[in-house]
């Protein structure tokens, strides 16, 4: 498969991976308004997907998901066949991106020398 068909399947597989999530699965243990999909990594014979999948929340609230996601996994790779319109989907392969949450780590850490640096400015002017 040539490199821009496998990123357009990449893609597609994202786009219908969320929606599965959002749609179909009725799982109490996830909570979808703090998961997404932020990558999918296949090879060129599609034989299987890494998709990086981001939580936020503690530690427990991403354990939870990631197993739920697991257990889910056959359903999600039927589904993903099905809509894909292939006879053999990807064996999926989930794993815990953390990366969104260090940005947001990252973003108040500068907010916080933000402030710290203007109330310096303001004790100086006085």
């Amino acid at each position: 498969m040539g490199k821009r068909r496998q990123e357009r399947m990449a893609v597609e597989i994202k786009r219908i991976l969320s929606a599965i999530f959002l749609q179909d699965i009725k799982d109490p243990r996830i909570d979808f308004s703090t998961v997404s999909v932020t990558r999918v990594d296949i090879p060129a014979d599609i034989s299987h997907a890494r998709i990086n999948i981001s939580v936020l929340g503690d530690e427990t609230h991403q354990n939870e998901t990631m197993q739920a996601l697991q257990k889910a996994r056959g359903y999600i790779r039927t589904e993903l066949a099905r809509q894909l319109q292939i006879r053999h989907a990807p064996e999926l392969e989930f794993r815990l991106d953390k990366s969104i949450e260090h940005g947001i780590h990252i973003s108040s850490l500068l907010d916080e020398l933000s402030k710290e640096a203007e109330a310096k400015k303001e004790n100086t002017h006085e």
